[in-house]
């Protein structure tokens, strides 16, 4: 039995330690957003399109200058069947294109377009507010956000990782 003992206890003695490595990591973040405002316009132009056959063109039509405020102003053109009795055809199409405006650009203030110009095609964003949008990250990682206005977001994270090698 003491022989036993002894080769337990050389044998105990003669493994080596386990060794590994430990890492512990934790990392937390909050991101807070609020949205801008935008817009996009695009402005729809004057046009003016003629098309026939079997008719003579007396005086041709044609679209006034475009000043703000203004209408741009067409004048029909003047056209005479140019075969007396065979068949013709005709058309004349005239588009009115928008108008110079006022406000070409503006200044955001406070998430807000005070004026924009008025065309054909807009698309408009409103801006957010932050209101009482607040994040805050404790010692203990415990995470607090207050919510914002319209247009706002707030994302909280907390990572724990544990690597064992």
């Amino acid at each position: 039995m003491r022989r036993f003992f002894f080769v337990s206890c050389l044998t105990f003695f003669a493994v080596s330690p386990a060794s590994a490595d430990i890492t512990h990591a934790i990392k937390s973040s909050i991101s807070l957003t609020v949205d801008g405002a935008g817009s996009i316009s695009t402005r729809q132009p004057s046009s003016l399109a003629v098309s026939g056959s079997n008719v003579t063109l007396g005086t041709a039509p044609a679209l006034g200058t475009l000043t703000s405020g203004t209408a741009l102003g067409y004048t029909p053109g003047v056209y005479s069947i140019t075969t007396a009795g065979d068949s013709f055809s005709y058309s004349e199409s005239y588009i009115e294109g928008d108008d110079v405006p006022a406000v070409l650009s503006t200044t955001v203030t406070g998430g807000v377009v005070p004026a924009m110009p008025i065309f054909s095609s807009n698309t408009t964003t409103s801006g957010g507010t932050a209101g009482t949008l607040a994040g805050t990250i404790a010692t203990d990682g415990a995470l607090t956000i207050t919510a914002g206005g319209a247009g706002t977001t707030a994302i909280g994270q907390v990572v724990q990782e544990l690597t064992i090698r």
